[in-house]
């Protein structure tokens, strides 16, 4: 076997991250340091009294506060296009600020601080906007003027999104949505901006079956349900429409083209959740080093023993391979790839069951410490609990990746042909 040292190869494996993005990350660090950290104990308090008192994970004095500051700092709008008003610096940029900023609970826990706009929303909204609709919804929303939510999973339809039930009927020149959302995220924020997917053929292949809708939270038609608890302080709310109408403005990008572009919008957050991952993963470790440091039983201490040191050692092992993925995917997508979803869904299972397995080790080796809430890992290993279900179950992914392999009837290639 020979390898290949020409330059377009070489340029190909370029593993630089350029001095812009170092900068940003530095930035991201002393963010997470002064602002994020030391909100960490106000978190986890009020995370416990949450659904009892019904509490937000951080009051929204300190909310406005970090979106603030975090917009004086350049966080806002990282992966935006320059003409929208971002600074289109790509996914890669902005994972490297989402994992310094998840090395953080607050961060971390993405429901209690998220750096606007969200990015699955905005890459399928500027993928799929009419120019009309660039205007009146992604640049509030890339502006941070207004805020998404994702109405897909139904009580019958979750990772099997051919299951959808809820449909919108053309009417009198109108479409007419019927149905019900559940485990949709942000109902209790303001100015909220729903994409909703709906069966507009349900004899079409799941290919042509859906259509994807802008549908603002205060219209007639939409209710709001009742709230549903979920470990790790991640709230959800059931959505009800009834004979909601809208107009042909209101249909994202094609009718009974929504599948593909809702693929995509799926890659864009497991990569985000790998980088949850990643970050936390690193800090995790951290704690289990500082401990073994300085911790002893039985008159030795805990990084002495060879069970402390495989722990540490294959956290470090299993973090550093996920994150190799991680920023290769997003370098990916910064060259135009669309079509992710044997990556995305590699990372997704990877990433989560890498941070599960750290955590794990991590309250093992702090012993009753390690159950207690003032270190934050049993808060860490309940979050990462709830992500190996959500954006797809572990189970899916791998299912999915293997059927895809087995059609190809080859293994996965990585590569990705130079420019130039």
């Amino acid at each position: 076997m020979q390898l290949r040292t020409d330059k377009t190869w070489m340029h190909a494996m370029d593993f630089s991250i350029s001095q812009e993005e170092m900068m940003l990350k530095a930035l991201a660090e002393k963010f997470t340091t002064n602002e994020l950290v030391p909100l960490e104990k106000v978190l986890l308090e009020r995370e416990m009294r949450m659904w009892t008192d019904h509490l937000s994970l951080l009051p929204n004095e300190n909310v406005e506060q970090l979106l603030k500051i975090s917009k004086e700092m350049g966080f806002w709008g990282i992966e935006v296009e320059e003409k929208f008003g971002g600074q289109g610096l790509g996914m890669l940029a902005k994972t490297l600020v989402v994992e310094e900023l998840s090395k953080s609970l607050v961060g971390f826990s993405h429901h209690a601080f998220t750096l606007p706009p969200d990015a699955p929303n905005l890459y399928y909204l500027n993928e799929c906007c009419s120019d009309a609709q660039r205007d009146k919804y992604l640049l509030p929303y890339c502006n941070g003027e207004i805020d998404s939510a994702m109405a897909a999973t139904e009580p019958g339809a979750g990772s099997d999104v051919s299951g959808l039930k809820t449909t919108a009927v053309r009417k009198n020149g109108k479409w007419v949505i019927n149905g019900s959302k559940i485990f949709i995220s942000k109902c209790d924020r303001p100015n909220l901006l729903f994409i909703v997917i709906a069966v507009t053929d349900k004899d079409a292949s799941a290919k042509d079956r859906f259509t994807a809708f802008l549908v603002e939270k205060d219209m007639p038609g939409l209710q709001i349900g009742r709230e549903i608890p979920v470990i790790g302080g991640m709230p959800t709310w059931s959505v009800y429409f009834d004979n909601l109408m809208v107009d042909d403005s209101a249909v994202l990008g094609e009718v009974g083209k929504a599948f593909i572009p809702l693929q995509n919008r799926f890659g864009v957050r497991r990569i985000e959740l790998a980088a949850h991952c990643t970050g936390m993963a690193e800090r995790v470790i951290k704690m289990m080093i500082d401990q073994a440091n300085i911790r002893s039983t039985f008159g030795e201490l805990l990084g002495e023993r060879q069970t402390v040191q495989n722990w540490i050692a294959d956290s470090t092992i299993s973090l550093e391979m996920v994150r190799l993925l991680l920023y290769y995917t997003a370098w990916k997508s910064d060259q135009g790839e669309k079509d992710l979803r044997v990556e995305a869904a590699a990372l997704k299972v990877a990433a989560t069951e890498m941070l599960t397995k750290i955590v794990d080790h991590a309250i093992q080796l702090h012993g009753g410490m390690g159950l207690a809430r003032e270190t934050g890992l049993e808060y860490v290993a309940r979050m990462v609990r709830i992500w190996r279900i959500i954006e797809g179950p572990s189970e899916i992914h791998r299912v999915s990746i293997a059927k895809k392999l087995l059609k190809d009837g080859k293994p996965y290639g990585l590569h990705v042909a130079a420019q130039g």
